[in-house]
């Protein structure tokens, strides 16, 4: 056998049907779309509808809540800043900050702040600037040598929105007088 001579097998590959070519298709006049209506036009996708009945999506309960004031933390680990200081992506002499860890691409930009855990070892003496850390983090850094500064963290952008939107105190008309 040549390489020229490989083929598939019979009716492994099917050609499409190939509609509105003649009634005497079986897939002519219409395509297969039924007659007239909206779902019988190109383009028409009507996801989630359900000829008027309430749709799914809103029949079902929807649970939990999620605050507009609600504060993202970047999260390191004792472990993660150790692993960070041996392969020299660290040097100990800096403090370490979201700023320094975004800078470097070690933490995502859409946090509001640096929070330390204290998942894994820290043998080296750093000091690291946050905005949370778990007392065990805390303990974990001040053993190796270090310190750890809890610095507040900005207000998330929701909430700074909520504020603006606060009504303001309107002045009386005279007519209202």
């Amino acid at each position: 056998m040549k390489l020229n001579q490989l083929s598939d097998n019979q009716g492994a590959r099917k050609s499409r049907m190939r509609v509105g070519r003649g009634i005497g298709s079986g897939k002519g006049k219409t395509a297969g779309r039924g007659v007239k209506g909206q779902k019988s036009r190109t383009g028409v996708s009507i996801n989630g509808f359900e000829g008027g009945q309430m749709p799914l999506h809103r029949r079902l309960p929807k649970r939990g809540f999620k605050s507009l004031s609600y504060t993202r933390y970047a999260l390191i680990n004792t472990g993660d800043i150790q692993r960070h200081l041996d392969s020299k992506a660290l040097d100990a002499k800096q403090t370490i900050s979201y700023a320094l860890l975004l800078e470097k691409g070690l933490v995502r930009k859409s946090a509001h702040g640096l929070k330390l855990l204290a998942k894994g070892e820290l043998k080296t003496k750093v000091t690291v600037e946050v905005a949370k850390a778990s007392d065990t983090a805390v303990k974990a850094v001040e053993k190796a040598g270090g310190a750890v500064e809890v610095k507040a963290v900005a207000a998330a952008p929701a909430a700074e929105k909520t504020e603006a939107k606060k009504p303001s105190k309107k002045a009386k008309s005279p007519k209202a007088e």
